[in-house]
Order: structure tokens, then sequence, then C-alpha cells
């Protein structure tokens, strides 16, 4: 029998290499970010931290994302996250790949020893059948030969963190997670699909920190600008 042709999200034209997900004309025509600081992610020259992270630097060393919150990234987020279109996951995944490694090319950024998924609540993840972040993680944790872990738990349902302000969020947060394994002395990649004010990446990181980790680099597919 003859297998059917895996085809570009985009153009839907046959993929040489399947597993890419997209052909390399519309990998180059995918949204060009804008200059960024390599620590916030936001807006910036992108060669030095910018004067927020001077002034008041995030609990994390990097943040590196694939696009800022618009198509066709949004869609897929929202597709992966929401329609169960788990067959996304890989060449999302590959997309950060390639992030993480051209920006490990301009900052020389340090492997991940672990890498870890922000945990939904056990009642959202059971509802939803699955942790898109999750699904991210493991297969980036795969090529960059690092060890995959559901060290991080959500022990407490919070309301939905796009329904409040970013003071708000903070809040909302406080006491959420747990730490289940020790991280002293190891790098950390933080992976989450959507990063918007930080908050929810702040409060693991510092958590981290605090168990003694060497650092924490955040990976996200969209970072709101």
């Amino acid at each position: 029998m003859l297998s059917i042709p895996a085809l570009c999200w985009l153009c839907r034209l046959p993929l040489r290499m399947a597993q890419h997900g997209l052909c390399n004309g519309c990998l180059r025509q995918l949204p060009v970010l804008p200059e960024l600081c390599p620590r916030c992610g936001l807006p910036a020259r992108a060669d030095q931290v910018c004067g927020r992270c001077l002034q008041q630097p995030p609990p994390w060393q990097q943040l590196i994302c694939v696009s800022g919150y618009q198509p066709p990234l949004s869609h897929w987020v929202h597709q992966l996250k929401f329609c169960r279109a788990t067959a996304l996951r890989v060449m999302l995944a590959r997309l950060l790949l390639l992030k993480w490694l051209a920006m490990r090319r301009c900052y020389a950024l340090p492997r991940p020893d672990i890498i870890f998924s922000v945990p939904l609540h056990q009642r959202r993840h059971w509802r939803r059948g699955y942790n898109q972040a999750s699904l991210l993680a493991q297969p980036l944790a795969r090529w960059l030969s690092c060890d995959y872990r559901e060290g991080i738990s959500r022990v407490r349902q919070a309301a939905v963190q796009h329904e409040l302000s970013a003071s708000a969020r903070k809040k909302n947060l406080r006491g959420a997670f747990q730490l289940e394994i020790p991280v002293e002395g190891r790098h950390i990649l933080l992976i989450d699909d959507v990063v918007t004010t930080g908050s929810t990446v702040a409060e693991i990181s510092r958590m981290l920190q605090a168990a003694g980790a060497a650092s924490v680099q955040i990976g996200c597919l969209c970072r709101t600008l």
C-alpha cells in the first residue's frame, strides 16, 4: 500500500522530511521577531540586557520564544491546547529547538540538565487529557540529550490566568507549585506554550532558584510583546 505523504502545516504541499512539519519555504516565511532582550524576551536591543532587567531582573537567566502571540503560531497553540491537535507537537517542538540553538550560538546558553514543563492542576489535566507544555518538552529533551522530568506539580487550583490583571496573576500563583525532585547545581529549561506577563514561569523559577538550580531558562512558543 502507498503511504500518504505528510503535508506542510502551512502550504499543504508534501514534505520530504515528514517529521519537520513545515517545508523550508514556509519556515523562512514565519513572522520575524523584533529585537528582544535576551533575559525577559521583551522588545529591546538584542545585544544587551534591557533597562527593565537591570533594575528588576526576572528570576530566570534567559527567555527563548519562537514568535510573538500572532498567526500562525497563535493559531497552532490554540489548536494544540483546545482542539486536541496533538499532531502539531513535533513540529512546534522543532521550532523551539531551532530557536534554542540560535540563541545558544549568540549567548552561549548552557545545555540543560533537566527540562520541566509548566504543570496543569490535576483536575484541568484530566479534563483536557494532556498537558500541552509536556507534549512540547518531551521531544525537545530527547533532541538535547537531557532528562525530561515531571518533577513540578500544581498543588492548588487557581483562577484562570488570562482572566486576571498582572498584579492579580502574581497573587493567584503564590504557593500553587511544588518541586518534587532535587535540582541543586542543575541547569533547568522550563517549557510553556505561551508567556504573557511571565507570572507563572516567574513563580516556578523562584522556586527552582531557591532549591539551588544553577540556572533557569524559559522556552515558549509565543511571548506577548
